[in-house]
């Protein structure tokens, strides 16, 4: 089959332990791949290079610069946006070339995809974590990076124009096990601190003990987390107490704050 007008755009940092897997899944279907690497030890560039990706090297710019740094080296007109940790599906790879065959391409700017999470031994499919929608393939003219959650850990993107939405999944090997999920909320923890702080945000005893109770029975009722199993009670549980610690965070920030200027 012909290559798509289309680039794929990719950030990495020590990635070979994703990167092949990723890079597979999208073998022969676009014109180039992309690869905007902020400094790789292992074999990340190796990989790269075994598919004919152009690999170029650039400081750490923040998760938003980074990717929209990336589309600026760009060349179609088409870009398909994947992390290394991301796959995917012979359905999903078969409705872009879809939408292109079918003129798609002329009518919309952008498309979702569902974004399907393997944890703890298993695809997760109800939940909050499913089906996680995200606009990855776009126009590249009328499209373009954002801040989100403030840009430090999550990044958004803005298409000027309407998306439909494709059939298959993105695979997403987001966390190696519950350690590393621990450890990746600590990250977003401090970043909701800061954001909170920005907007200038104070603690509400309200948040703090109504949202867990609400994300917990979010997930696990309304969105039917109970249909994954114990990985799904995990999660649900998991998401109540995280939204517990970040709004607790607040309050513990503004006693400090009290106690810094009272001495």
């Amino acid at each position: 089959m012909s290559r798509l007008p289309l680039s794929i755009s990719i950030i990495s940092l020590n990635e070979e332990a994703n990167l092949r897997r990723c890079l597979a899944s999208v073998a022969d279907l676009a014109e180039e791949t992309v690869i905007v690497d902020s400094g790789s030890k292992d074999r990340t560039a190796e990989i790269a290079a075994e598919f004919g990706a152009r690999f170029v090297h650039q400081d750490w710019l923040g998760y938003t610069a980074q990717k929209n740094h990336c589309l600026t080296l760009c060349t179609q007109p088409w870009i398909l946006a994947l992390d290394c940790d991301e796959e995917l599906t012979p359905e999903l790879r078969d409705s872009i070339r879809a939408f292109f065959t079918n003129g798609d391409d002329q009518r919309f700017d952008g498309a979702w995809m569902s974004r399907l999470v393997w944890f703890m031994g298993r695809w997760i499919r109800h939940g909050d974590w499913y089906p996680d929608r995200k606009v990855r393939l776009f126009r590249r003219d009328k499209s373009r990076w954002a801040a989100d959650g403030g840009g430090q850990v999550h990044e958004r993107l803005d298409v000027d124009g309407p998306c439909t939405t494709l059939r298959g999944d993105l695979l997403h090997y987001s966390f190696k096990n519950i350690q590393h999920y621990l450890v990746k909320h600590v990250q977003y923890s401090a970043v909701f601190l800061q954001t909170q702080q920005a907007k200038g945000k104070r603690w509400s005893l309200l948040h703090t003990l109504f949202r867990p109770w609400w994300r917990f029975v979010r997930a696990y009722v309304l969105k039917l987390g109970f249909l994954d199993g114990f990985p799904g009670f995990w999660i649900a549980t998991a998401t109540a107490f995280f939204a517990f610690d970040r709004y607790s965070r607040l309050y513990e920030a503004g006693v400090e704050a009290k106690t810094k200027s009272g001495a």
